[in-house]
């Protein structure tokens, strides 16, 4: 691991040959592993890679109005993502805070005291004077003037934390907008099962019908009529039980939204229909897409200002200092010429020997640089992994939704015939049984797959960075005023 070039004496010459320089690597952005081409996106023509991804809301893409007019309130009321925004804001500060340290203090004080006793007698006084009056007024001035950049280097460190946080809110908005996503669509789902259940119930009631009839007229045993009232009942505590679930997302909802969930209402609505086919960027725009790469490549910044902050501890520390005042034992006559009382100053000091201190701290920073680089390039392999993970995910549903569409129209004609076979009395009632389980796990499948496949398009979404792009991080001055974006 080998990053100094210059010696501790050539870097100390360079430095007060230019008379300000900042020790410690500059920072370059390390590389990290990006393929090609998306694998799962070979041979599949429903989404072909593009250079651009459009503007606006993400959800869009989903155009369900009802999911559009939530997601606006994510941005509004989430409190994590208050929580999120005030960190950034408080990071904001700690780098005004470091940048402050480039530009002189000053300072204003004023005092008195009043003084007597026996240590001020003169002859003849009888061992004692009357109390004296000192006031006291000055001005002062400190400078540190960072020949080596330590403060810089600090102040850069801070700049970078600070837009790593927001790209931390980025990802906390993103986050909470997919989790919103993500629970609609199965709550939609849960409606669409209610309404399956409903019709469900209502066929099971019309073969109890049957039953029954047939079972009046003799032609059937009792078993049948047990049978399909078993059938029955079974449907409808499925049925009652899907509000549980539905509950639960409602809740959940509720909370992303800002809400508390007894205020927080959603009336039953569809599941859509269509799923999107989501705009898919090049490999290599997933750099700058998405902010949990972002963050990672930012705290890599702040990371290498560190090896410069404790490299400077290696040199001497100059300051200037000076001071202005007036002193007098009259408050009215302070501020004269006569008491006045000045003072200019420089200062140096440095570490001669403390023990390989310094050096450690070196290390350390060079060390947590290097945690940094590999936690950078994890995140990007994540990533990557991440939106492979959904193509293949939808690639697959899509295929899998196809084979389920027809099973679905063959076990709906199964159930029917088995229904006339039986009022026919060509055919026993388990049969028919047999037949109207296998149309309901069918039609169920096929419902599970829709919202599966909605899902993964809002994770492949989100994976890609929801449209957002690295452009929008603040720059330095923005990000030390705590502005939140930067265009």
């Amino acid at each position: 691991m080998i990053r100094r070039a210059l010696t501790t004496a050539s870097t100390a010459l360079l430095c007060l040959g230019t008379a300000a320089c900042a020790v410690g690597p500059d920072y370059h952005r390390p590389s990290a592993p990006v393929p090609s081409a998306y694998k799962e996106l070979q041979g599949w023509k429903t989404s072909q890679p593009k250079d651009t991804v459009e503007r606006g809301p993400w959800w869009s893409v989903f155009q369900d109005p009802t999911l559009d007019a939530l997601e606006r309130q994510v941005d509004i009321s989430n409190q994590n993502l208050e929580a999120a925004a005030a960190a950034y804001l408080q990071a904001s500060a700690v780098a005004r805070e470091a940048g402050a340290a480039l530009f002189p203090s000053v300072g204003l004080g004023l005092s008195g005291t009043r003084q007597g006793g026996a240590g001020n007698a003169t002859a003849g006084t009888g061992g004692s004077t009357a109390p004296r009056n000192s006031y006291e007024l000055q001005g002062n001035v400190g400078w540190d003037l960072d020949i080596w950049g330590r403060i810089r280097r600090q102040k850069e460190s801070a700049v970078a934390s600070a837009q790593a946080s927001a790209a931390d809110l980025a990802g906390a908005r993103l986050s909470a907008q997919a989790n919103l996503a993500i629970d609609y669509f199965e709550l939609r789902a849960a409606d669409q099962l209610q309404k399956l259940l409903d019709e469900t119930v209502d066929g099971y009631k019309k073969s109890l019908t049957i039953t029954q009839n047939q079972y009046t007229v003799g032609v059937v045993s009792r078993l049948d009529v047990i049978t399909a009232q078993t059938q029955l009942d079974t449907a409808e505590s499925e049925d009652v039980n899907v509000g549980v679930q539905r509950a639960s997302l409602e809740h959940a909802i509720a909370v992303l939204i800002g809400k508390a969930p007894g205020d927080f209402s959603l009336p039953a609505g569809t599941l859509a229909a269509a799923v999107p086919d989501v705009p898919v960027t090049m490999p290599s725009a997933l750099l700058e897409r998405r902010p949990d790469i972002a963050s990672a490549e930012r705290q890599m910044a702040a990371a290498n200002a560190e090896i410069g902050v404790e490299e400077a501890g290696y040199f001497p520390d100059i300051s200037l200092s000076g001071l202005l005042g007036y002193v007098n034992n009259a408050f009215a006559k302070l501020a004269t010429t006569p008491n006045r009382v000045w003072s200019v100053g420089a200062d140096a000091s440095a570490n001669l020997f403390n023990g390989g201190a310094t050096k450690g701290a070196v290390s350390a920073a060079e060390a947590a640089y290097d945690g940094s680089v590999a936690n950078y390039r994890q995140t990007v392999l994540t990533a990557f992994q991440g939106v492979e993970d959904q193509l293949a995910t939808l690639r697959i549903l899509a295929q899998q939704a196809t084979v389920q569409d027809q099973a679905v129209k063959d076990s709906t004609q199964a159930a029917n015939i088995a229904l006339n076979q039986y009022r026919a009395g060509i055919s026993v009632y388990t049969a028919v049984v047999t037949a109207q389980a296998t149309q309901l796990a069918s039609e169920q499948t096929a419902l599970t797959l829709q919202q599966q496949r909605l899902t993964a398009s809002v994770i492949l979404i989100e994976d890609l960075g929801g449209g957002w792009s690295s452009d929008e991080l603040p720059d330095s001055g923005d990000a030390i005023d705590g502005k939140a974006t930067h265009r």
